[in-house]
């Protein structure tokens, strides 16, 4: 047996404090009973001893495979920071002690020599920790296979236990399912000593798994306590004990302590890198099931390290400050967790009486037995015509697919894709799926194929339903979940596609399966993503009370009924109809790029259907417009008959719906705010954006809160963050916070962003804000309304009008303080040679200057400097000093939004051009 003492790691390696290194002499136990071995650790306890402060409580964290205890050195260094700055002011808060070691083997612990199975290693850390004394609260804090020994401590000391923290780790392997293939490739036969002893072939890749390659100092650092392959024998004995199957001697080890886990009911925080080639969302999806009540963070972008690609430690203190209170007492006695506003609101669900509670099936349910028709799809895919659906078609195929559903083991709560474009098919299957609970999960095609795998992989969907080219792409990409064809596949393809199960073969199979109960208004309903405009898209979770809520304020505000029939280019839209008890049509068009929809094809949409209402976005708007000259006499007169036109997605100009105006004549015409989290916020008519015109208001003016929505305005400071106190006051430039019946319940695994766009905040009460707050805004919030910060950025007027005027990362923070860009950009598009304008910022923060990018009416061939005569219009046209004017072909926008310049990307291009770049298009 081969041993080597403990010792301590190099005084200079970047980051760690030397004074936080330990080494104990620990009794052992199991294998080692009778022995004693030295572990290293680092630990701040004497610092912040030295200190005065008091101490909360103890962070137990564990590292995994092949790091060591310098995995932590950044949670060490912080919580020591904290303490310092707390100590110094005078008012020192309690601060977390922060324990991180050595696993034996590993880091600068002892080499022992021995196989060190997973519950020997349980074991060591407990008797590690008696040889400590620690006693409670104790948080543990794992990572990789780290993660899994530091939840058998915490199963096994539930007594000490307060909490549990988790980066990318796993507690259960589906049997069958094989390993991930790194790890298979260092276990192979005559792989493992080579690849994780003899060499540091492991090491080496384990640290290239980061979104950015790691500074090459903390890659030494990493590489220290493993300079000799005798120092590498704990790496293979970690790569050895995977349980592969039921027949591994730590299998059992690791079932008990993926059983004991799910019965934590103490507060849980996982922040994961989803580009972990181990570690992937399906070991996340597992925890989450484990532990529901978990604050969950997926990092797009950042990898296995985790902590090397993104500042954990100050989240970890944000998580430790929310929740200090919960994470005070541990044991069974302790208070239990501090549930999250999402947690809050389900379990008022659960405890409410739910007999006010419309479902959203309800008017289809209604309507089973009529024979009128409810969905037409006007698509011409596959040589075939429009397709006509009535109610009772409808509805019975609703209730066909939720009773295959159910008999195939769907079941409430369970997460189902749909790659489906709009129309009968997808409607039937959205109701299907709500009506037994399951959670449909919708991301446009438009976001592309990297966007939707993202959007797939981080909902990570149970079962997948969709069309060839959806199943194709899932199949390509490894995309989860069981999946499902809406056509009958011959045999051949379903098996090259993974597919299990056509929507004919569910009709069979439920032909005799009863549908469960209905689901509560506060069970979770759907995960929309978000456009991807502004970042990467975002999955936005909606409950059924919610959806219900955003029927009702539609139906009320724009008087649906059932003689209405609705023409639906835009998808979150084209889903309602059956909702609102009225016909609904799409259009023929690529439901992925908006801008193919035509005049004549919203002509046909209206002639079949009948529709009095009109819902199109502003991309799909453009091209209506420009298409506008084909349309025949007939068309024309069909467009005569609508009565209502909605523009949703964006909030658009005078001028476009004035052209709109022109091709729908007895149509009155609004220009809806709202986004993905609320669907509809505010509403205003082409005759509400004349009167409110001509003002002293910069932006677009969207108008008043409808039904029971209310706004705020969160004012920008000298930094141009939003840091006032949400409130009515005109005038104030700052974020628009909104708050609705129908708002988003939150975002799918996105607890940071959660924490930050939500709002549990006052109404204020003072006579002028009172006074300034239109009818709309007037009323009344319970203290604990929940508000949303929406990223845009605008006013109120002296009507509680709301006027838009940007995005908040694209205001310009100058040395006089914010501007957003939009009130500047209309007046360069009042110049007659500008067809489309954005104003973005160059230079230093708070010393920005404005630069405006024109694409002009005759389009310019080469981008750069503009002419002298257009710049000089340009600077003519507004009040805002303008260090350049440059033009472009094009702007570049987002394909689904085309009102939505990037300008962020305009920001960087016109930076670097003015420094002496390149001409290149941006």
């Amino acid at each position: 047996m081969v041993t080597e003492a403990a010792s301590r790691p190099p005084h200079d390696l970047p980051g760690l404090d030397p004074r936080f290194s330990r080494v104990a002499a620990v009794p052992g136990s199991g294998l080692d009973a009778g022995l004693t071995r030295d572990w290293h650790y680092l630990d701040n306890g004497d610092e912040l001893a030295r200190l005065g402060v008091p101490i909360a409580g103890t962070i137990l964290a564990v590292h995994g495979n092949p790091t060591w205890s310098y995995y932590w050195r950044e949670l060490l260094t912080q919580t020591l920071h904290a303490a310092e700055d707390g100590a110094e002011a005078g008012a020192a808060a309690p601060v977390w002690r922060v324990i991180a070691v050595d696993q034996l083997d590993m880091g600068f612990s002892e080499r022992t020599g021995i196989h060190r199975p997973l519950a020997q290693r349980v074991a060591d850390l407990s008797a590690f920790t008696e040889a400590l004394s620690l006693d409670g609260p104790v948080i543990s804090l794992g990572h990789d296979w780290g993660g899994v020994v530091s939840l058998g401590w915490a199963v096994d000391h539930t007594e000490r236990l307060t909490g549990v923290m988790l980066l990318n780790t796993a507690v259960h392997h589906e049997t069958g399912k094989p390993i991930p293939a790194p790890l298979r490739l260092a276990r192979a036969r005559g792989m493992l000593a080579a690849s994780t002893v003899r060499t540091p072939a492991f090491l080496e890749t384990t640290l290239a798994l980061t979104s950015e390659p790691l500074d090459p100092a903390v890659k030494d650092a990493y590489r220290a306590p493993y300079r000799a392959a005798a120092r590498r024998g704990g790496i293979g004995g970690f790569v050895a004990d995977i349980p592969v199957d039921a027949n591994h001697e730590s299998y059992s080890e690791l079932d008990r302590i993926a059983t004991a886990v799910a019965e934590l009911d103490l507060p849980a925080l996982m922040l994961w890198g989803p580009r972990d080639p181990i570690f992937s969302d399906y070991y996340l999806d597992d925890l989450i099931e484990r532990l529901p009540h978990a604050n969950v963070h997926r990092f797009e972008g950042a990898g296995h390290l985790v902590a090397e690609d993104v500042p954990y430690a100050d989240f970890v203190l944000t998580w430790l400050g929310d929740n200090a209170a919960s994470l005070a007492s541990p044991g069974s006695d302790a208070a239990s967790p501090s549930p999250s506003p999402r947690a809050a609101i389900a379990a008022a669900s659960a405890a409410s009486d739910d007999s006010s509670f419309v479902p959203l099936w309800h008017n289809l349910d209604e309507r089973a037995d009529d024979t009128a028709t409810a969905v037409i799809d006007m698509s011409t895919r596959g040589n075939r015509g429009p397709q006509q659906v009535s109610w009772r078609q409808l509805s019975d195929r609703v209730n066909r697919i939720a009773a295959g559903l159910t008999a195939i083991g769907v079941r409430k709560g369970q997460r189902v894709s749909l790659l489906v474009p709009p129309g009968p098919t997808l409607t039937a299957v959205v109701y299907a799926c709500l009506r037994i609970g399951a959670v449909i999960v919708v991301a446009d095609a438009g976001l592309g194929v990297k966007g939707l795998t993202r959007a797939v992989r981080g909902s990570w969907p149970d079962f997948v339903i969709g069309e060839a080219p959806g199943l194709i792409a899932a199949r390509t990409l490894g995309w989860p979940g069981v999946r499902i064809s809406t056509a009958q596949l011959p045999k051949v393809s379903a098996a090259t596609l993974g597919v299990s199960y056509s929507l004919r073969d569910l009709i069979t199979l439920g032909a005799n399966t009863p549908l469960p109960a209905e689901p509560r208004s506060g069970d979770d309903a759907a995960i929309l993503f978000t456009s991807g405009s502004t970042g990467p898209a975002k999955g936005v979770v909606y409950r059924h009370g919610q959806l219900s809520a955003l029927r009702d304020v539609l139906a009320s505000h724009f008087e649906v009924t059932s003689d209405t029939g609705l023409v639906t280019g835009f998808a979150p839209f084209a889903l309602l109809g059956p909702a609102l008890g009225t016909r609904s049509v799409t259009p023929e068009m690529d439901v992925s790029a908006p801008r193919t929809l035509t005049a004549r094809a919203v002509a046909a949409a209206v002639e079949a259907s009948g529709a009095s209402m009109v819902f199109l976005s502003p991309a799909a708007i453009l091209n209506v417009v420009a298409t506008a000259g084909d349309l025949t006499a007939h068309d024309r007169s069909e467009l005569d008959r609508v009565r209502s036109f909605l523009s949703t997605g964006a909030p658009i100009g005078a001028e476009l719906l004035v052209s709109v105006g022109t091709i729908m004549p007895n149509a009155t015409a609004h220009s809806p705010y709202g986004m993905t989290e609320c669907l509809l916020v505010t509403d205003i008519t082409l005759d509400g954006i004349r009167a409110a015109a001509g003002g002293m208001h910069t932006g677009v003016c969207v108008g008043k809160p409808i039904g029971e929505n209310q706004l705020r305005i969160s004012a920008l400071d000298e930094h141009g963050a939003a840091t006032g106190a949400p409130s009515t006051e005109p005038g104030v430039l700052g974020e628009i916070v909104v708050s609705a019946p129908h708002l988003k319940d939150h975002y799918d695994r996105l607890w940071l962003t959660d924490r930050e766009a939500a709002r549990e905040t006052t109404v204020e009460t003072d006579a002028a804000a009172s006074a300034a707050a239109s009818d709309a805004t007037d009323a009344p919030a319970a203290p604990s309304a929940r508000w949303h910060r929406t990223g845009d950025v605008g006013r109120l007027d002296e009507l509680g009008r709301l006027w838009v005027e940007g995005r908040l990362p694209h205001v310009i923070v100058t040395s006089t303080g914010p501007i957003a860009p939009v009130g500047a950009e209309q007046d360069v598009e009042s110049v007659s040679a500008v067809r489309r304008a954005a104003v973005v910022g160059v230079g230093p923060h708070q010393l920005r200057q404005a630069v405006a990018v024109v694409e002009t009416v005759s389009p310019t061939r080469r981008p750069g400097l503009a002419s002298p005569e257009l710049t000089a219009a340009v600077r003519e046209s507004t009040t805002l000093p303008l260090v350049a004017v440059l033009a472009v072909p094009e702007l570049p926008t987002d394909i689904r939004h085309n009102s939505k310049i990037d300008r962020s990307r305009l920001s960087v291009w016109a930076e670097r051009l003015l420094a002496g770049g390149k001409p290149t298009a941006p």
